[in-house]
């Protein structure tokens, strides 16, 4: 009941994630899916999809801080020195939480289900885009697949597999990713506005732009329909299969006009 997604360019990273956590006729809750850790010396985003308690406690103790194993050290996610670091931290921390809750949600089958999306730059290092999984483990983005989906991924995919690759301009990055949202919500009801959205340009260790699409905003409307009206286009415009009875009676192979 999420769709997250984040693409890593050249330029810089862009991040968004809906809003929504339960979807029925009378009762659909929002709850913020996108966190924002921000320091001097660095600029990291969490985009969280799964069990709303996990995912909350794992949050928390990113902030809050876990034992180093190393040092004995409280060590938080402003206190890890690379990202590679810090997302060890977000998997132990993910680890703790199966530790101390995994047990009972198991007693009233109930599956351990988180995945997050961690993305951003430390001042001296590269910038990065990691996946993390509910056993703690994670694998990066690389510039032949610049970008990674948690949740609701399968109705997004395949725009961002045509349109997007390393050398994408950041906002048109930003662009198709809203695209690849909006054809999520066009086929899942789970997935749903609000939407958030960080964009940070390379090397500044700072956000570009921090927004929140509400229901009934302008320009998403507008991307929305161009969206389904270009679809209906390109539809139009491929010739007609040749196959069947039609072709075999001669029939067109290309719409009329």
């Amino acid at each position: 009941m999420t769709y997250c997604t984040a693409v890593l360019v050249e330029a810089g990273l862009v991040i968004i994630a809906d809003t929504r956590t339960n979807a029925g006729l009378d009762n659909i809750s929002t709850y913020r899916k996108l966190h924002l850790f921000q320091a001097d010396d660095r600029m990291l985003a969490v985009a969280t999809a799964g069990n709303l308690s996990i995912t909350q406690g794992v949050v928390s103790l990113l902030s809050e801080g876990l034992e180093n194993p190393e040092t004995g050290e409280m060590e938080t996610i402003y206190r890890s020195k690379t990202m590679f670091r810090a997302a060890q931290l977000i998997g132990r921390a993910i680890r703790r939480v199966r530790t101390v809750d995994g047990p009972a949600l198991e007693d009233v089958d109930l599956r351990f289900d988180c995945s997050f999306l961690f993305g951003g730059q430390i001042a001296g290092g590269p910038m990065r885009l990691y996946m993390i999984y509910s056993a703690g483990n994670f694998i990066e983005c690389s510039q032949e697949a610049p970008f990674l989906q948690i949740g609701e991924h399968k109705y997004g995919k395949p725009i961002l597999d045509r349109a997007i690759h390393h050398g994408s301009d950041l906002y048109d990055a930003l662009k198709i990713a809203l695209v690849s949202m909006d054809s999520t919500m066009r086929s899942n009801l789970s997935v749903g506005l609000p939407i958030d959205i960080a964009v940070v340009r390379r090397d500044t260790i700072t956000p570009e732009l921090i927004h929140r699409i509400e229901v009934g905003e302008p320009y998403f409307h507008d991307l929305r329909e161009r969206w389904s009206t270009a679809l209906r286009a390109a539809h139009m415009a491929i010739p007609t299969p040749p196959y069947g009875k039609q072709a075999a009676a001669g029939g067109p192979t290309k719409p009329a006009g």
